[in-house]
């Protein structure tokens, strides 16, 4: 195991060409453990290099959303009747705390990721 920094765009797509190599490697063997360094080294140069954008309270609802296959009615028990939930999901009303509490509680969302500012129309 020759396991180098990831310091170019070419180190980059190396390391993620030997990933790609190591997918199913047998549990508790050399080439596992050389797939989790290079994990840990591909996730801090993209972090580092691909910065994620901080999602606002909507998207991460409306990304809960698209991920479980729900639609704006799944959504009342959480923020309230139909007009409520359209109100939320077009930015026209601010998520309450009890709201937040209830997705945090019934959707699995981190409560810091509802509680952070964003734009109300």
């Amino acid at each position: 195991m020759d396991i180098q920094p990831i310091r170019t765009e070419e180190d980059y797509e190396n390391a993620l060409n030997r990933v790609e190599k190591l997918m199913g490697a047998t549990s508790n063997s050399p080439e596992e453990a050389e797939l989790e360094v290079l994990a840990t080294l591909i996730e801090s140069y993209e972090a580092k290099h691909f910065p994620l954008p901080e999602a606002d309270p909507i998207e991460v609802i409306k990304f809960v959303m698209e991920q479980s296959g729900m639609i704006d009615k799944d959504l009342a028990p959480f923020i309230g009747h139909s007009g409520r939930v359209s109100e939320v999901l077009t930015r026209k009303r601010s998520l309450s705390i009890a709201m937040i509490r209830k997705l945090h509680k019934g959707l699995g969302i981190p409560a810091e990721s509802l509680i952070k500012e964003y734009e109300v129309a």
